[in-house]
């Protein structure tokens, strides 16, 4: 066995609703009893829907091939950007703030900074103008009643001395934005989910699902035994597409690089100096950090990224170092000679309009999928939940029609993502 045990057998839930149910005269009862679920994966999807749907009464599951957190996935890295700056999209921007007010919540929860609200500051390489990024970020916010500091060359020279203001003679600070501890972050959720009744087998690898006809009953791990549920959902990342070949058309795996240099002096890229940032991201892609404690400073880029499977050795191509430091030396010139301690290849699983995909199957009765996320999923960790819950649940939520089973259109994405 992988873990201590399985889910034992109860019989496959029917009908559209999986509420409380009464146990079947067979089994002797007529006492309420749990339905049950295999959640497949213990990243940010996985532990957030475990902890939510084990609140309105499931019997719940979670495994993972590795440690929680695993060191490689997506869920986990040392930090992740906070926001509700989603350009003209009121949905995205509504899901953001109310998962920043969350995030203050699960600080105080924690006793813990899974959150540092530093700000997020937005400056673009060009005035701001109608279309843009920035522009309509500032726009729909500002609308809502946030109070945006509005940045010239002159102010950001003076309040942010890093960056080579002169190219950069429009944007704004949003004081409500920051980024999360992402590591630290899952394994907080894996320890919440066990003190709240959830089953979380880490070293225990999915083999295949368990099928009574078109139904999905369970899965199979990879020692030989099997978890019986009511419903699987899987919450497998950039593994989605290669686990279900249907959704080859709708969604894939790609690599975005990540670099980690090394300051020596971290007090003076750390905030207010130096908060979360985002250059003409819209256009370009490039994002980043504060440096922690130790120096390390991290660097991104959420552009296209390359198309790679998950299995793939997860390395950043030998170009990418030259094109961070150029863009290093036109932006933040004392960085643009840091020495690089660490590479990352963050594999996103991206949907072809970048949303998520939070359904059941239209075709495998008791499978449900919660992935497509496309790069932009950890900061709505406190919501992301409560919207794959309601996913599984079939029950009215907001932005569910967006994030339902579809067909494929035309390439689009959040306004952040650099095409």
């Amino acid at each position: 066995m992988c873990g201590n045990g399985s889910l034992g057998s109860l019989p496959p839930a029917s009908g559209p609703s999986f509420t409380r149910r009464l146990v079947p005269a067979k089994f002797g009862t007529n006492m309420p009893v749990e339905p049950s679920i295999v959640v497949v994966g213990a990243g940010v999807f996985g532990l957030t829907a475990a902890l939510e749907l084990r609140a309105r009464g499931w019997r719940v599951t979670v495994i993972d091939p590795g440690p929680v957190p695993t060191p490689t996935a997506a869920s986990t890295d040392i930090s992740k950007v906070v926001r509700m700056d989603y350009g003209a999209d009121a949905l995205w921007t509504d899901l953001g703030r109310r998962s920043i007010a969350r995030w203050r919540a699960w600080n105080r929860e924690s006793g813990k900074t899974l959150f540092h609200e530093d700000g997020f500051l937005l400056m673009s390489r060009a005035p701001m103008q109608p279309g843009g990024f920035e522009h309509e970020s500032y726009q729909l916010l500002t609308a809502q009643g946030e109070r945006l500091e509005r940045l010239d060359s002159a102010a950001l020279a003076a309040r942010f001395p890093a960056w080579a203001s002169h190219k950069y003679p429009d944007g704004y600070l949003n004081p409500q934005g920051g980024w999360a501890e992402s590591g630290q972050t899952v394994a907080w959720l894996a320890a919440k989910a066990r003190r709240e009744g959830v089953q979380v087998i880490e070293s225990c690898a999915y083999e295949r699902l368990r099928e009574h006809g078109s139904r999905v009953t369970g899965v199979w791990v990879k020692n030989g035994a099997e978890l019986p549920a009511d419903l699987t959902l899987l919450c497998t990342g950039a593994w989605t597409p290669a686990l279900l070949p249907e959704l080859g058309d709708v969604m894939w795996a790609t690599g975005q690089p990540v670099l980690h240099f090394r300051v020596t002096n971290p007090c003076e890229w750390q905030a207010p100096r130096f908060p979360v940032w985002a250059a003409d991201i819209g256009r370009t892609g490039w994002y980043g950090f504060p440096s922690l404690l130790d120096g390390t400073l991290k660097v991104a880029n959420h552009g296209p990224g390359r198309r790679v499977h998950p299995d793939d050795r997860r390395e950043v191509s030998p170009e990418e170092l030259p094109r961070f430091r150029a863009f290093l030396k036109e932006t933040f010139p004392a960085l643009a000679e840091a020495p690089l301690v660490g590479t990352r290849l963050c594999l996103y699983c991206d949907t072809f309009d970048g949303n998520f995909w939070l359904d059941h199957h239209p075709d495998r009765p008791g499978l449900c999928v919660a992935a497509g996320d496309s790069g932009h999923a950890f900061k709505f960790a406190p919501v992301l939940g409560e919207l794959i819950a309601d996913a599984v649940e079939r029950a009215p939520g907001r932005g569910l029609g967006r994030f339902a089973w579809r067909q494929p259109k035309a390439m689009t994405g959040e306004g952040a993502r650099a095409r």
